[in-house]
């Protein structure tokens, strides 16, 4: 434990006066803090001016990062007939429909993503207080209730993320591996970044981006200059 201790005093002093920096400088710094014995994930935290509690005020979407997560993502894929055989085909991780379903009611839910074509989601719908939750609900606006079974399997192994705005206005997610490259990183920063700018919901009023933050799993964080962030 001393020694954990060490290693993040050690980072905690790095980061000490280091605000509102750009992301270039911000990536180094975690870079070079990061001292896990596992290649930890560069997280990235938004604090928009939402109250998601409001409809018109939600902000949700998915976001194609031009690198990749660095994560295996496991995809199960409710289908039947053709779109199934497509499904695995593209690489799913598990296929099925009365049978996926109840081994999801048996509490065995080994995915990362849900997707489902449209046929499907009267039997999905049973599901949801069990995905809901999760966030592992398929939902046509970010693309996970579609016919192009293909399509969806291939860009959730591809690095897509998903996000949603919390209770508090807060967006979190993970976009890398603090192994990638300085500038793989910056890049896959700013095409969150800007997703996330894009989803800005109609009901937002003033600032709508008013803190975004990056950190390593077991670092700590540090706040970005706001136009860095957006590319400006």
């Amino acid at each position: 434990m001393a020694q954990v201790g060490k290693r993040t005093k050690a980072a905690r002093e790095a980061f000490v006066g280091k605000e509102s920096i750009t992301v270039e400088d911000a990536v180094k710094l975690i870079k070079s803090a990061a001292s896990a014995k596992f290649d930890e994930t560069l997280e990235i935290a938004m604090n928009l001016g939402v109250d998601p509690r409001h409809a018109d005020q939600m902000v949700r979407g998915v976001v194609q990062l031009p690198n990749g997560t660095g994560k295996t993502v496991r995809v199960a894929v409710f289908a039947r007939g053709a779109k199934a055989d497509e499904a695995k085909a593209a690489g799913a991780d598990i296929v099925g429909a009365e049978d996926l379903m109840e081994s999801i009611q048996a509490g065995k839910i080994e995915f990362d993503r849900c997707i489902a074509t449209p046929d499907m989601m009267p039997l999905v719908g049973r599901l949801g207080k069990i995905l809901g939750p999760r966030n592992l609900m398929p939902n046509p606006k970010v693309g996970t209730v579609t016919m192009d079974v293909k399509t969806a399997v291939e860009a959730a192994k591809g690095g897509e993320v998903q996000f949603k705005v919390e209770k508090a206005g807060v967006i979190h997610a993970g976009i890398g591996k603090v192994s990638f490259d300085e500038q793989k990183l910056a890049e896959n920063v700013r095409a969150f970044v800007d997703a996330v700018t894009r989803a800005r919901p109609s009901g937002a009023k003033g600032a709508y981006l008013k803190k975004v933050s990056l950190s390593s799993t077991m670092g700590p964080g540090v706040s970005l200059d706001l136009a860095s962030a957006a590319g400006n």
